[in-house]
């Protein structure tokens, strides 16, 4: 179609030329139809077919549409009278009644079907779990109220494990070579040193570790000196010198009982954090470093430890009273929760979450010694405060 035929309009009355003059609505005929002039007319457009809307009652929609053109080739141009209106004819017609849609769109705020509630996972294997608490607890009780120096060996055990767990992840994840010897060595001389002598000895046992951990790592080229005796000083205070408090409290004359008492209230702390704040636990306590760990986690650790400190204090230690007990509960549970924080961020920085897999269903040693660790100087401290060191 010639574009130029919508440029201007016709003249009144002038539908072409014919054989027989200008006359109006006159068909061409006979060889007298010019092909060329023929170009120059407009054809009909194609009205397309539009869907009926009842019969009858659509005949007076005529009259309501706007004059012009009923079709264009492209956009709406503006007249002479303002900007361009909207084609009537382009707007979508509903469909007839009882018309199925094509491409039936999904209704947006149609209802979801709910998911089905999963069940709260405890995140552990809890018969390994168990089983290996009660193995290491007739461990612990065999050698505490049999003989105290195997008690002590079993804490010099304990922590040369921890210091190789702790020393073998540092250096696989941050390549830092905190030397393992002199830990060790150091370690364990620390524990016998306050279980024989005294906390001045274990005081003295720390320096020297100190200075052997510098010494020992002289043998190496120098780069990274600094970061890996730094990392070797941390971990020679942070497992066997707090490790040492659980020997000097095993001094006393009732020590296997004082003994017994930290670790019942240490476990009764985390027991009931875990038990509360996997069943009822909703409010993040420190989202941050441990995920898992909730506000009404810690009150029910709290409200676990100072009831067994209370019994405790009551039935175990000479001279204890209950109200010293619902203390001493509060301390622990408030030193189990930091302690296990501590290490939890120290596995996130090094992104790892266990501290190895040496005890099925809790991880390594340090993952048990977590809070055991920073509640042995308070209970020794408190205990003493309370009822002395005899």
């Amino acid at each position: 179609m010639n574009d130029s035929s919508w440029g201007a309009p016709p003249q009144a009355g002038y539908w072409g030329p014919t054989d027989q003059g200008h006359a109006r609505g006159a068909a061409p005929a006979g060889p007298a139809y010019d092909a060329h002039q023929a170009q120059q007319t407009r054809p009909m457009p194609i009205v397309p077919h539009v869907p009926e809307h009842g019969g009858d009652q659509d005949d007076d929609r005529g009259a309501a549409r706007p004059s012009g053109p009923p079709f264009r080739d492209g956009p709406p141009q503006p007249g002479p009278y303002g900007p361009p209106q909207p084609d009537l004819y382009d707007t979508p017609q509903p469909p007839p009644p009882g018309a199925v849609p094509q491409n039936p769109e999904p209704m947006p705020d149609a209802p979801q079907p709910a998911p089905a509630p999963q069940k709260k996972s405890a995140g552990r294997d809890l018969g390994a779990a168990i089983g290996v608490a009660v193995g290491l607890g007739a461990v612990i009780v065999a050698s505490l109220f049999v003989v105290k120096a195997v008690f002590v060996g079993v804490i010099a055990v304990a922590v040369v494990v921890g210091l190789w767990e702790l020393t073998k992840r540092l250096e696989e994840r941050k390549g830092i070579k905190a030397p393992l010897v002199p830990l060790a060595v150091g370690g364990a001389a620390m524990v016998v040193a306050g279980y024989v002598r005294g906390p001045e000895a274990a005081w003295v046992a720390m320096a020297l570790t100190a200075l052997a951990v510098l010494v020992w790592r002289m043998t190496e080229p120098p780069e990274n000196y600094l970061k890996d005796v730094t990392a070797g000083v941390f971990a020679a205070f942070y497992v066997p010198f707090l490790a040492t408090f659980v020997a000097l409290m095993l001094t006393a004359d009732d020590g296997p009982f004082r003994v017994l008492m930290f670790l019942l209230l240490t476990v009764v702390s985390d027991t009931g954090a875990y038990a509360v704040g996997w069943r009822f636990g909703r409010r993040k306590l420190a989202p941050r470093i441990s995920p898992g760990k909730t506000r009404e986690g810690l009150l029910g650790a709290v409200t676990f430890a100072m009831a067994a400190g209370a019994l405790c204090m009551q039935f175990l230690i000479d001279g204890g009273s209950w109200w010293q007990g619902l203390l001493l509960g509060l301390a622990v549970a408030a030193s189990a929760t930091l302690g296990d924080l501590g290490e939890s961020m120290i596995k996130r920085d090094l992104g790892i979450k266990d501290m190895g897999s040496l005890l099925p269903g809790h991880g390594g040693i340090m993952d048990r010694l977590d809070s055991l660790l920073p509640t042995a100087p308070v209970v020794w401290l408190l205990l003493v405060v309370f009822v002395g060191t005899s």
